[in-house]
């Protein structure tokens, strides 16, 4: 070729240029908080997005559309369970009900106008990476026709937490009981409770909101405690009381709201004092001397609570220390459990018959309903089949233990990153800023690919290896991995620690800040590791409305000290 015949810069492919942020196609699985919250920051950072979120519920929530029993809220403090860039004045009360938060992400998700990017009521049913198109193959059954559509992105980000998959209790005879049948998970909201007797199976966070919210309305209620668990005095409690007149329910006034909305400097010097404190709970979470501190403060607010029923606190008070099980304030619990009209059952569950439920001691107490308070299926690997290189069965491969690298990704499966998946969770802290972050970091890969021309990303082994180590490192010298059954280790009493970050969330934030991309390992488009470089050229020299010399903006310049 001549060099009268050679392209000119403005004839050479846009694509080759080195500022060229190449298209992207990103699935995000879930509607929920992080499926909210990417379809925010995604399009906000991610040049050249095509993005679609897919949710099986016909809303948007996740685990607060889904949740809908009686006394459902949130165990933190309301104002540490929002939005960074969100503050919200107007919370009702200290720990917001569950309709009250799922109407703050829906005004949200309306604000910053992201349903156009979600298919609700659309159930990923399979995801299937290929390695020569090095994209993720996702077939979408859609809910209401039943018709399975297939879809692919370079990209997958799932945000299906880990509460999500519930299940009936292993308990004979369940499907044999003539009455009302309830899973705190599938909530019938045309089930009335009135002057019925109800039996309600389980402890954890869901039938500690249960109970308080039925007792009133229901002639008896009998509520089979298997396990044991630590209740907790409000968080922050003193801070709180400082901002409402309310007293021990800790509800705002009007013009207590006003006053927030008015000074919005106060509140956030408020969330900041409520963050603070949530945050500094973490070292009670070693074992130790504050650890078995703690354990005796919780001990006397509970013998408070139940002066009526003494003989209960000997059933329901842990062996363990508080945080082996997940730490609940619970408002309401330990009154509800000492009134006339309630049975605290600690004897086994020998079966269920057509009437009742029969225990190990054989007593049959007979109900008109039974809720099962009695969780989900925490293996994080029973949702759908995700395959990865090679064909790989990630579900089959975590069987045994859900092995990631910071919890965020995993190898065998490159372009797939997880919010709030195995070994995310927080023992105590603020949740939110954690999904918020994660967020961002899975923003940085993404950005990462564009502009390296990656075709795929995958943390190296080792890196995965390494993080597991570290994991069980961590745990051995903390609370969590006491003898005691909780969904941290998948219902085990002494298996590993699955669900959890190993650190406080204020560690799990730094960590986050920014990717360590030497722990991971890449494949470039067309196997050229160079392709990132381009042609030599940027954008700017073919486009003129593309500044040629922004280094010299007030803003891309570091000012040094004179």
């Amino acid at each position: 070729m001549t060099v009268e015949h050679l392209p000119t810069i403005e004839q050479l492919p846009k694509t080759e240029f080195i500022d060229y942020a190449r298209p992207m196609k990103v699935i995000v699985i879930g509607a929920g908080i992080s499926g909210i919250l990417a379809a925010i920051r995604f399009p906000q950072r991610i040049p050249n997005l095509d993005l679609v979120v897919y949710d099986k519920n016909p809303e948007v929530g996740g685990t607060w559309f889904e949740n809908r029993y009686p006394g459902v809220a949130c165990d933190v403090p309301a104002h540490v369970y929002q939005a960074s860039f969100e503050p919200n004045p107007n919370w009702s009360q200290f720990y917001a009900s569950g309709q009250e938060i799922l109407e703050y992400w829906k005004g949200i998700a309306e604000k910053y106008d992201v349903r156009r990017y979600m298919k609700l009521s659309h159930k990923v049913v399979e995801a299937k990476f290929n390695e020569k198109e090095s994209k993720w193959h996702v077939a979408v059954e859609n809910c209401r026709t039943q018709e399975v559509l297939h879809d692919t992105c370079d990209v997958l980000y799932a945000c299906i937490g880990a509460l999500n998959d519930w299940k009936w209790p292993e308990i004979p005879g369940l499907a044999d009981f003539k009455g009302k049948l309830l899973h705190s998970a599938v909530w019938d909201n045309d089930w009335r409770p009135d002057n019925l007797s109800v039996a309600v199976i389980g402890s954890g966070s869901s039938a500690i909101q249960i109970v308080p919210a039925i007792q009133r309305r229901v002639k008896h209620l009998d509520n089979y405690v298997r396990g044991q668990t630590w209740i907790a005095p409000p968080w922050a409690a003193d801070e709180v009381r400082k901002h409402t007149s309310s007293g021990s329910n800790f509800k705002f006034t009007p013009e207590e709201l006003k006053e927030f909305n008015a000074q919005p400097e106060k509140l956030l010097d408020y969330r900041k004092k409520l963050e603070s404190e949530v945050q500094s709970m973490s070292k009670i979470l070693l074992r130790g001397e504050l650890a078995e501190k703690t354990a005796a403060t919780f001990t006397e607010h509970m013998k408070s609570k139940l002066s009526n029923k003494p003989e209960i606190l000997d059933k329901i008070k842990p062996s363990f220390a508080p945080g082996c099980r997940r730490i609940t304030p619970g408002p309401g619990y330990l009154e509800a459990l000492a009134e006339d009209n309630v049975s605290f059952v600690s004897d086994p569950i020998s079966r269920i018959t057509e009437e009742g439920i029969i225990t190990t001691d054989g007593t049959h107490r007979k109900v008109d309903a039974i809720v099962c308070a009695t969780g989900f299926d925490t293996s994080f690997s029973q949702r759908f089949p995700i395959r990865g290189r090679g064909g790989l069965d990630l579900g089959a491969r975590w069987q045994d233990y859900p092995d990631t690298y910071i919890s965020l990704s995993t190898n065998g499966a490159p372009n797939l990153f997880f919010a709030h998946g195995p070994s995310s969770g927080i023992g105590v802290g603020s949740l939110v800023i954690i999904l918020e972050r994660t967020c961002d970091y899975v923003s940085k890969m993404i950005s990462k690919m564009q502009a390296d021309r990656i075709a795929m990303v995958e943390p190296k082994q080792d890196a995965c290896d390494a993080f597991r180590e570290y994991c069980g490192s961590y745990f051995r010298k903390t609370v969590f991995s006491l003898p005691c059954r909780s969904w941290y280790k998948r219902g085990t009493e002494d298996g590993p620690v699955t669900a959890l970050w190993p650190g406080s969330s204020l560690h799990f934030l730094k960590v986050l800040e920014k990717p360590r991309f030497e722990d991971y390992e890449y494949t470039y488009l067309g196997g050229n590791d160079m392709a990132w470089i381009g042609n030599g050229f940027t954008l700017s020299e073919v486009d003129s409305k593309i500044d040629k010399a922004s280094y010299l903006d007030p803003e891309e310049i570091d000012y040094p000290a004179v």
